[in-house]
């Protein structure tokens, strides 16, 4: 694992942009391809909109395919549609095509629209072992990540899969990649940020026992790949040096 603390939010998002614009470069050169899957929220949309223009002719973007690592069972223009936010401040500004943009389809039933979403993620991969380029992740203030929240079925999900899942405390389905599936990517990254985060972050890397229940980012560690956590100095202020 690797911990990167930043004075400023201006300073984090040009990093990660960066980093990101890294592993494209390298997964272009060694596939032809870059997988990568967003992270939804309000969080990442600065990132979102510096890789839409700084970075706008750093990658061959049409050799990109984007997913996304959860999503809420909203429609599609509703304004809480994590593929709604990334279509304002990264897909349209960037011109990407239909063709390399995997939505979830919450027409159907939140059961049926993570079946289908495996199914498209397995025909993308034709038969190959799936491992993302890399996956953005955020937290929340209660230690949820991607869609996989305290409490609920997918902290014990062990499939490599998306699934659905009910979250009691939202009162809502989601759609969510889950732990093993994240696991497997070759590069993930936590964007983590503000004062609210920094009880959640104290025990989900701070802690020396595990207790993935309570705090679900804990299961966060990718089999061969590399993990990185992209933060500022608020969310650090209850870590030990």
């Amino acid at each position: 694992m690797n911990l990167l603390i930043y004075k400023t939010l201006e300073e984090l998002n040009q990093d990660l942009a960066d980093y990101v614009i890294k592993i494209a470069e390298m997964s272009i050169e060694e596939n032809d391809r870059f997988n990568f899957v967003l992270t939804g929220g309000s969080s990442p949309k600065a990132l979102y909109h510096f890789l839409a223009t700084e970075g706008q002719h750093r990658i061959d973007w049409e050799k990109v395919y984007f997913f996304f690592g959860d999503e809420r069972n909203v429609p599609a223009d509703d304004d809480n549609y994590n593929g709604l936010m990334a279509k304002k401040t990264i897909l349209d500004p960037l011109g990407i095509k239909e063709d390399h943009i995997f939505y979830v389809d919450t027409t159907l039933a939140p059961e049926k629209a993570a079946i289908e979403y495996k199914k498209a993620i397995d025909k993308h991969f034709n038969g190959e072992d799936i491992a993302f380029d890399l996956i953005l992740l955020g937290m929340g203030d209660d230690a949820h990540t991607a869609s996989i929240f305290p409490h609920t079925t997918l902290v014990k999900d062990e499939e490599v899969n998306v699934a659905s899942v009910y979250v009691e405390k939202l009162d809502t389905y989601r759609i969510s990649f889950t732990a093993p599936l994240i696991n497997k990517a070759d590069n993930v990254a936590f964007l983590v940020f503000g004062e609210n985060k920094a009880e959640a972050l104290k025990h989900v890397i701070g802690d020396t026992e595990k207790n993935v229940d309570l705090y679900p980012s804990q299961l966060i560690d990718p089999i061969d790949g590399k993990l990185t956590w992209f933060v500022d100095e608020a969310a650090t202020k209850l870590l030990e040096d």
